[in-house]
């Protein structure tokens, strides 16, 4: 009896394991691109499924080889992306953007099950590195009109690190805070500019339920930051506003709360100033 409840939980994390090394694209057929992406959709969809509802499998993702694969999976995935963006560099007759909207899937899906396995902070991290060579590459690509839908759904991602950063979920040093919110804010304020102006037409959109959320992001995210960074996010958010006439994303909440604070701390140096004055004057 026990020889067979240990080889079903043996059966358990083999399948778990080759299912997640499959989702990660760790593990690819040789055969037509099809069947592969048929295969590592099945592979997603059956990982959502076991860490919804399998016991062992709970205790599976606190197993260091359970977190190498997903590390792994993580680091092909994103090399993956940034290998697939420089493509849209090379201006080919085809623009390759359907593989790289692929991969960005990729990535949404790994933002739905990571929090699930207490692994978000990998893929944070590890977005955090790759962000200003993202921005690099898709805000010098010369197919704008083409890859709308890329950029969007960047920015869908971006939503999802900047949710986990801002609310606590994952914790991470002030200084990449600060880094990750302004690199992304000029360019998601300037996509929203850009898809506002094109219209339904265009066939993309950066819809209410996504601004709103990446604003509760951000509103969130610059509260943790330090006073300095903070003021210089809303120095920022503000020229926007003046130069552009951009008020996407609304930061006002988190402006009213800054000005509070700076107020109150002037008003406590102030104060502790004059009482260490009078205590000199005393002496």
């Amino acid at each position: 009896m026990q020889e067979a409840a240990i080889d079903l939980s043996l059966n358990t994390k083999n399948v778990f394991l080759s299912a997640l090394r499959f989702a990660m694209s760790i593990d690819t057929l040789k055969s037509s691109p099809e069947i592969a992406h048929e295969l590592k959709t099945s592979a997603q969809e059956q990982v959502e499924f076991m860490l919804a509802g399998d016991e062992e499998v709970r205790l599976l993702v606190s197993e260091e080889e359970t977190k190498s694969v997903v590390r792994l999976g993580i680091s092909n995935v994103t090399s993956t992306l940034l290998d697939r963006l420089s493509s849209l560099l090379l201006l080919l007759p085809e623009c390759p953007e359907f593989d790289v909207l692929t991969t960005l899937y990729d990535m949404e899906w790994l933002c739905k099950v990571l929090p699930r396995m207490e692994l978000m902070k990998d893929l944070v991290f590890k977005w955090a590195d790759i962000s200003s060579e993202i921005l690099l590459i898709v805000e010098n690509c010369k197919l704008d009109s083409r890859i709308m839908g890329v950029k969007v759904k960047l920015v869908e991602v971006t939503g999802k690190v900047l949710e986990a950063v801002g609310y606590g979920i994952v914790i991470v040093p002030s200084r990449s805070r600060a880094c990750l919110l302004k690199m992304w804010l000029p360019f998601i304020r300037r996509l929203k500019t850009l898809v506002d102006a094109e219209g339904t037409e265009s066939g993309y959109r950066m819809d209410e339920d996504l601004c709103e959320f990446i604003e509760g992001s951000m509103v969130s995210l610059v509260l943790t930051l330090p006073s300095k960074d903070q003021a210089e996010v809303f120095g920022e958010w503000m020229r926007g506003i003046g130069l552009e006439g951009v008020k996407f994303p609304d930061l006002s909440e988190a402006f009213e709360v800054w000005c509070y604070r700076s107020k109150s701390a002037k008003r406590r140096l102030l104060e502790r100033c004059d009482r260490l004055a009078s205590e000199n004057v005393s002496l």
